[in-house]
């Protein structure tokens, strides 16, 4: 009985079409299927292998293939450029050139013909010149009906590969480049695989357009047999002579075009995702299936000495320097000709300059071995700072020295500059091992002593094991390992991970920035790290950049930060209640109203910001008596769980938003929920204020 009520149940939620709908969409299926039955009721059955191989068919079916291919040849070698052109670059016109690369499609095709003849007939624009000076002659030849057939074809190519690039996000191509591929090579082993289910459909499409073209190669390239005399033209005769024969050769240019489309399943409509489109690693909910790395242990988060600091043990073998010691060696110089960079050496030290200018305006120093976090509200510029560094944003322009090369008027791939995007951007096509090895092979590293240094890499990152899957076969963890090996390997002279922990679980990014903080103590070069974690920030980074609207607000290391925060946000992020206003004899006049009293002054007038942490508010049922200089009725708002305590967020209409640290047993005590009215006080000495 289950099983007939399950059934029962999804058929009645089963949606309905309106019959207003549906009928007309009936009558177009059975519009579409009356010319198709009539060729299969009308065909000849008995006699359909006599007239298929008949030497007049078989030297047309000969001659259509020839045509077909060569125009398919000639469709990829033009059309993949075309369609990357539209789908990656902004240029004057650009609405032009794509008309024009849908024309062919919505022209009668004898016009098209015509066309073709007034450009490059006998008497056409370029005919003469084509026939002066090189021989060719491309009416009433092959050659002409090749022409006619890429006329018509080519953008069905042009148009889904346009399609698929359009899909393909940029961060892939973009971290391939950062890695030192050229624009090419990154064309060609990047770009182009990952769209290959729009590119195979592209050409599945265009190969079958140009089979069974018809008008525009009877009107360019005439009908000679055994010359341009192609299967279609064929059929048109027989239609004459012996249409019986003719409805045969119907029927297989029929079945030919059938059995492309079933081939597609829809992809070249879009019905099939581009891989790469959706993200490049995924978590896997069966741990047998993408087995996580023994977890790293997790110690408390020690102060960083410096950019000397030196580094711990991951438990596989101490990693020394980040710059690989047993891998290929090479001139500490940039190529002088058009390729990457040449590898590192393996002691190089790399200090950075860079004066930021645009939307961003800021200078950058630093020694080597030092890691800097940068933080800031959504639309800060971080992101925008680590692209410019990369060059690879018209929003802000780096002028960029590392150690004593100028970099700044090199294209991205030969700047040593290795990316980490957010999700880690792994190459879905490549295996873990393979993408490790991609910024040494596009250096020039060969082949096993590229893999052989991946492999060294993804061991000491502990997912060595991990090197023959695919990052769709990865777990978060083990994905952003594997993206931090990829760019390690690729032995940078500045490294820039851009929230490189963000899309992981609370239990997965300890373990993942215990083994980054290892790792950076022996970078020679500089980190930039992305992030809105505070203990992210304090853990890793020597130094803490905090951004403003694309200006530094401040530049210092973490404890300092930690103590004087210049900016309410970043106050905030690391857990402080921080109230902006003017100093005032006796502490701070709020921006809002109201006063807060302060035990230190600071020049009356100035603008600052008062900090206070959560655990110095005291809370209360009733209004308190004793020290406290400041004290405010509030209600509460909000109370969650934060480790074994609870934050207890308070709203008051005498003083900004307040969050307050208590235990359980004190909120149990207190009777602290949402709408209970309570009292909180801070004493004048727990009160900080920095100057802005």
């Amino acid at each position: 009985m289950k099983p007939l009520t399950r059934v029962t149940l999804g058929r009645s939620h089963r949606p309905r079409p309106p019959v207003a709908l549906a009928l007309p969409a009936l009558l177009a299926i059975a519009f579409l299927l009356m010319p198709l039955l009539g060729v299969l009721t009308r065909t000849s059955w008995g006699e359909l292998g006599t007239d298929l191989t008949s030497p007049e068919v078989t030297e047309a079916l000969r001659l259509s293939l020839v045509v077909s291919f060569w125009a398919l040849g000639l469709s990829l070698l033009l059309g993949v450029p075309l369609a990357w052109l539209l789908a990656r670059v902004d240029f004057p016109g650009k609405a032009l050139v794509r008309s024009l690369v849908l024309l062919p499609m919505v022209l009668p095709p004898t016009v098209g013909g015509v066309a073709l003849l007034l450009g490059f007939g006998r008497r056409g624009l370029i005919g003469p010149w084509l026939e002066n000076t090189f021989g060719i002659t491309l009416p009433f030849h092959t050659s002409g009906a090749v022409v006619a057939a890429t006329f018509v074809a080519m953008p069905f190519l042009v148009i889904s590969l346009e399609g698929a690039l359009g899909g393909l996000r940029p961060r892939y191509e973009e971290t391939a480049g950062s890695l030192g591929a050229s624009p090419v090579r990154v064309f060609l082993t990047v770009t182009l695989p990952m769209v290959a289910p729009g590119l195979a459909a592209g050409a599945a499409l265009t190969w079958a357009r140009a089979l069974g073209e018809f008008g525009a190669t009877i009107t360019f390239a005439g009908n000679l047999p055994g010359t341009t005399q192609t299967l279609p033209l064929q059929v048109y005769l027989l239609l004459q002579d012996s249409p019986e024969a003719a409805t045969s050769v119907s029927l297989l240019l029929l079945a030919i075009a059938m059995a492309v489309l079933v081939a597609l399943r829809g992809r070249w409509t879009g019905a099939a995702s581009v891989r790469g489109g959706a993200p490049a690693t995924a978590v896997h909910p069966d741990p047998a299936t993408a087995p996580e790395t023994a977890p790293d242990s997790e110690p408390g988060l020690p102060a960083r000495t410096g950019p000397a600091a030196t580094a711990g043990t991951d438990g596989l073998r101490d990693p020394g320097s980040l710059t690989e010691p047993d891998g290929p060696g090479g001139p500490d110089h940039l190529d002088g000709g058009g390729g990457s960079p040449n590898p590192l050496p393996a002691k190089a030290s790399w200090p950075l300059r860079a004066e930021v200018t645009g939307f961003n305006q800021l200078t950058l120093d630093a020694g080597p071995g030092t890691t800097i976090a940068v933080v800031g509200e959504n639309g800060a510029g971080k992101t925008t700072l680590l692209r410019a560094l990369l060059g690879l944003t018209p929003r802000a322009h780096a002028e960029l020295r590392l150690g004593d090369l100028d970099v700044t008027g090199l294209p991205p791939h030969k700047r040593g500059v290795a990316w980490v995007p957010q999700d880690g951007a792994l190459f879905p096509h490549l295996t873990a091992l393979a993408n490790t090895a991609y910024g040494l092979r596009a250096q020039g590293t060969a082949r096993g002593e590229a893999r052989a240094a991946a492999q060294l890499w993804l061991d000491r990152l502990g997912v060595g094991q991990l090197a023959q899957r695919r990052p769709a076969q990865l777990s978060g963890g083990q994905a952003q390992r594997v993206a931090l090996a990829r760019a390690l390997a690729a032995r940078p002279r500045l490294l820039l991970l851009d929230e490189p922990l963000a899309a992981l679980d609370q239990t997965t990014r300890a373990h993942v920035r215990h083994t980054l903080r290892t790792h950076l103590a022996g970078f020679t070069g500089v980190c930039l790290i992305v992030t809105h974690d505070p203990v992210e920030a304090l853990s890793l980074a020597d130094r803490v950049l905090v951004l403003d609207r694309g200006r530094a607000l401040q530049d210092a290391p973490p404890a300092e930060v930690t103590r004087h925060p210049r900016s309410p946000w970043v106050a905030r992020m690391l857990g402080r209640n921080a109230w902006p206003g003017t100093a005032a004899a006796d502490g701070l006049r709020l921006a809002g109203g109201g006063r807060i009293v302060a035990a230190e002054q600071l020049p009356d007038g100035s603008r600052a910001l008062a900090i206070i942490a959560p655990e110095a508010v005291a809370l209360h049922r009733a209004r308190p008596d004793g020290s406290p200089r400041n004290v405010w009725p509030g209600t509460v708002r909000e109370v969650t769980a934060s480790g074994s305590r609870l934050r207890v967020l308070i709203g008051s209409a005498d003083a900004p938003d307040l969050i307050a640290e208590v235990t359980p047993e004190a909120a149990a005590e207190l009777g602290l929920v949402e709408g209970a009215a309570v009292w909180s006080s801070v004493k004048a000495t727990e009160v900080t204020l920095v100057s802005l």
